[in-house]
């Protein structure tokens, strides 16, 4: 009986030293950390290869383009990161002769961009610098031995830095064109950069060298000019080209980490630089494990860098200018699980190990309530401290129609108008009002085109309505009646769901990754939508690499897709309908083929042009060009709604810029109060089951006891 006693008064006391479910190590409690997760793996740390918004969480607090966005002004404004300051373009004519500023975009045959590097800055610490006595590199010869010793980057013990060069944004630019990275940009960037397409094809002659020395290799468009400047010169007046030089596709390389982890046998251990990314960022990845945790620690060679002191209307209110003029970053440490299931992730946020989350469709009502239009914590959410921030993405949901398709496309002259009215009666039949209701909580616009709100081009009110799928009715847009839809579905040649010519029902298949329970439920709603005009759909599920296969090679008819905004200008929206850029003739990024040549037309002018009326007057222009040929079923814009505790500060979304970890803070003796709080352990149940067990077994041990009494006697 004591020793139940004392077992209990040892789970008690060492209940003393923490919460019993507290998922990180003992050792980490009341650190400067920031705790988050991450649903889906990265696939791609190499900085010419990301694109994707689950990749650059990651890439975007390690690599260093030369620009970057003011972390607190809306609209978005480009400022200099390590760059001495934002590079203005120099245009000149086809004989290299300068033009003013005002030119005629006809007459500009290319825009130089001469970048400044601010000299001092240094790479993160990593063993591809580390040079032996004599002076020759530790680790870019690697032996046999070592090699098989080595299983990842903390196995090399040496590490160095050096500083961060011109020549390094150059060696950076150049592989874009390398023949074994397939970067997803290449095909847009040769028709800009001058030279770089003649450029890849040059290196095809060496794409089966283990390592290929691009210093030795001459790109036209890109040139060292001394240490700290490089030029870039593209074709033509492209004033966007400014917004890829915040992108990580335009960070530095230093070509020693490139010939280090180029070396045999380094790509079958994942010594790579798609899994270790290295950069002069305020972070560098210290642990990689994608299936399950991946850790960001402090640069030790991070530049001066300070948390800025203006910001928008509200910012001050809303604290975020408090830190003004201090160094960055704030926090020392980022740790991110992998949550595969949104249950767990929304219960260890309530409970404080994470420290900022999204809201799901299942916590929506936990969450938040909904008051005469008004979107409101919970009361259970603001007596834990929580803070609620909403802003509308800058991003665009849709269904693409397959151009191609003999069905659904538009590219047969002899099919086209009954395709059109067929894709504008299909628009209409899916109620993207009821959806945003449904599945996305309201958190979402109708999209009246590809143009999601706060980028310029947008159209608000009247004259921002889509006239072939909504009425303008009291001050609101209403979606046209099925009866609509019907008719036009009789004129495209299928009444009543069927075709005029043979009887034969109107089937449309959709493809799509989505699984799931969540997957089910949309599933039925679209049926249900397609059935009001009585048509069948089909939904096609695959797996992620089999679906893109399918887009590749346009064996689609109806898919789901969405883009957010890489930079924020309406070309940005407006090239994934551009022709050249089709999926299958192109391998560019208008997924639905699409083509218009009017379109096209209006889109090689409107790329060049500085934001103004003209600008919009020919945005307008295409947006009508759009709604007419109905392309995409025009989706929705998401509203994101994202959740805080109060110890996390300096936390203001943004959907352009990434590298916004730098500017977080942690109150981290707070969130050891609150998870102390909110995570004490209940062990009234464990004393009553002792207390019962100890009644239970008492009079057997009397018994006992009073035998061995009686024995000894």
């Amino acid at each position: 009986m004591r020793g139940l006693i004392s077992c209990f008064l040892g789970v008690l006391l060492t209940a003393c030293g923490g919460a019993w479910n507290d998922p990180y190590p003992a050792a980490d409690r009341g650190r400067n950390i920031l705790y988050t997760a991450f649903t889906d793996r990265p696939k791609h740390l190499d900085p010419v290869q990301s694109y994707s918004e689950d990749e650059i969480t990651f890439t975007g607090q390690i690599y260093e383009p030369p620009l970057q966005y003011h972390y607190l002004k809306r609209p978005y404004q480009l400022i200099a990161a390590t760059a001495e300051a934002v590079p203005q373009p120099r245009y000149l004519d086809a004989r290299g002769g300068p033009l003013p500023d005002n030119a005629d975009p006809a007459r500009i045959a290319f825009t130089d961009y001469v970048i400044a590097i601010k000299p001092g800055i240094r790479y993160q610490p990593h063993p591809a610098f580390a040079r032996e006595e004599g002076g020759e590199y530790a680790y870019h010869a690697l032996g046999a031995a070592q090699l098989a010793a080595a299983n990842a980057l903390g196995d090399f013990a040496r590490r160095d830095s050096r500083e961060l060069t011109a020549e390094d944004y150059v060696y950076g630019i150049k592989r874009l064109a390398h023949p074994r990275l397939h970067s997803p940009i290449f095909g847009l960037m040769e028709e800009y950069i001058v030279g770089l397409g003649d450029f890849g094809k040059r290196l095809q002659a060496e794409k089966d060298r283990p390592w290929i020395d691009l210093r030795q290799h001459r790109l036209e468009g890109v040139e060292v000019i001394d240490r700290h400047r490089y030029r870039i010169r593209i074709k033509g007046k492209y004033p966007q080209f400014l917004y890829w030089l915040a992108m990580p596709f335009f960070a530095p390389m230093p070509w020693e980490a490139d010939k280090f982890h180029s070396q045999p046998g380094m790509a079958q251990k994942n010594l790579t630089l798609d899994w270790y990314p290295i950069g002069t960022g305020p972070y560098m990845l210290s642990e990689n494990n994608p299936n399950a945790r991946m850790v960001l620690e402090r640069n030790p060679n991070f530049r001066r860098e300070t948390y800025p002191c203006e910001g928008e209307a509200g910012d001050m209110d809303a604290g975020l200018l408090t830190d003004c003029g201090q160094a960055l970053p704030f926090i020392d440490k980022v740790v991110f699980t992998r949550e595969k299931e949104q249950i767990p992730y929304w219960n260890k946020f309530l409970q404080g190990y994470y420290d900022a989350s999204g809201i799901s469709s299942d916590a929506f009502d936990q969450a938040v309530q909904v008051s005469a239009g008004e979107i409101t914590l919970s009361d259970d959410m603001r007596a834990q401290g929580i803070v609620l921030t909403t802003s509308v993405a800058t991003s665009s949901m849709y269904m693409g129609f397959n151009w191609l398709d003999p069905l659904v496309g538009g590219a047969d002259p002899k099919t086209a108008e009954h395709a059109r009215k067929l894709r504008q009666a299909i628009s209409i039949a899916i109620d993207q009002e009821e959806f945003i209701s449904i599945f996305q909580n309201g958190r979402g616009v109708a999209a009246q085109g590809p143009i999601p709100p706060g980028i310029f081009g947008h159209r608000e009110g009247a004259a921002g309505i889509n006239p072939h799928m909504y009425d303008w009715v009291d001050g609101q847009p209403r979606r046209k009646p099925i009866a609509e839809a019907k008719r036009l579905l009789a004129e495209a040649g299928w009444p009543n769901g069927r075709s005029a010519k043979t009887g034969e029902p109107l089937v449309i298949n959709l493809d799509t990754t989505a699984t799931g329970v969540g997957a089910k439920a949309r599933i039925d709603w679209l049926n249900k939508q397609f059935a009001k005009i009585d048509a069948q759909l089909v939904v096609r599920s695959t797996d992620y690499n089999r679906f893109q296969e399918k887009v590749r090679k346009g064996a689609v008819q109806l898919f789901y897709f969405g883009w957010n905004a890489d930079y924020p200008d309406p070309e940005n929206f407006l090239f994934l309908l551009h022709g050249k850029q089709g999926k299958v003739k192109q391998s560019g990024e208008n997924a639905a083929n699409y083509e218009n040549p009017e379109y096209d037309r209006l889109f090689e002018q409107v790329k060049a042009m500085e934001n103004g009326a003209p600008r919009q007057e020919l945005i307008d222009r295409m947006t009508d060009i759009l709604r007419h040929d109905a392309p995409w079923v025009w989706g929705f814009h998401p509203k994101d709604y994202t959740l805080r505790h109060a110890w996390l500060t300096n936390r203001k979304p943004s959907k352009v810029g990434h590298n916004t970890l730098k500017y977080q803070r942690v109150d981290a003796a707070l969130r050891e109060q609150r998870r102390a709080e909110w995570n004490r352990p209940v062990l009234w149940p464990l004393l009553a089951i002792v207390l019962v067990f100890g009644a239970a077994i008492w009079p057997a041990w009397r018994g006992y006891r009073r035998r061995e009494t009686a024995t000894a006697r």
